[in-house]
């Protein structure tokens, strides 16, 4: 009897733990409505929350015009383990992302993952960073370091590559089977104007928070975005 009231319990707790993480991890997801991300979309997958698919369109700076993927990759405890894992799924060039795995280096800001601090909009916001701020201290990418401190133009010709690349692969079919994988379609006045123009009317009285717009405007890959007005 003791054995089987161990093992209920034991149970319990892992049921506990479980849903505790998928609350975690859905408050890390909210969270990001109140930050200002900008051009960074993430989603998690349908299949497993731990694993998030990202995109981030680059708008100013050398990588600007750039449509680059990513993952983000929480650990199997988390937030009580080690630090996530973000991947360039896209080819990047850059000192701070290792040139064979296209993981980025975070220890330099996130030594170590602390629960109460550190959070995943934080990790989004310093991949918006890189991408204008190259001065790594430690960099994963040695070589493109050096280019881009001793011949910047040959570093900038290397960049224009991946950009050049990114737009090349925007259309491409996802990799995997994944309903929450981002894909994006060229755009199709029948298809898309309808709600184009609900997304961009005016809000109404406490209509809520504005939503992210997915479609790619023609010729620009940039996501539609609100005009600013005077």
């Amino acid at each position: 009897m003791s054995e089987e009231l161990n093992s209920n319990v034991k149970e319990m707790r892992q049921l506990y733990s479980m849903f505790h993480q998928e609350y975690t991890i859905m408050a890390e997801y909210r969270m990001l409505q109140t930050e200002n991300l900008q051009g960074i979309y993430v989603i998690p997958s349908y299949e497993n929350s731990l694993i998030w698919f990202g995109v981030i369109f680059v708008r100013t700076g050398h990588y600007e015009g750039g449509v680059f993927r990513f993952t983000l990759a929480l650990p199997d405890k988390f937030p009580d383990d080690d630090l996530p894992v973000v991947t360039f799924v896209s080819n990047l060039y850059h000192p701070a992302v290792e040139p064979n795995t296209g993981i980025l280096h975070l220890n330099e800001v996130f030594p170590q993952w602390d629960r109460k601090r550190n959070h995943v909009w934080q990790l989004l916001k310093y991949i918006y960073w890189i991408f204008h701020n190259l001065n790594i201290k430690v960099p994963a990418n040695v070589e493109a370091s050096v280019v881009y401190k001793t011949n910047r133009k040959a570093f900038i010709d290397k960049v224009k590559e991946c950009v050049a690349s990114s737009i090349d692969h925007i259309y491409d079919d996802p990799p995997i089977d994944d309903k929450h994988y981002i894909t994006f379609k060229p755009y199709d006045p029948e298809v898309h104007d309808t709600a184009k123009n609900v997304m961009l009317r005016p809000p109404k009285p406490n209509e809520g928070l504005s939503q992210g717009i997915s479609w790619v405007q023609p010729g620009s890959y940039q996501p539609f975005s609100k005009e600013e007005t005077t």
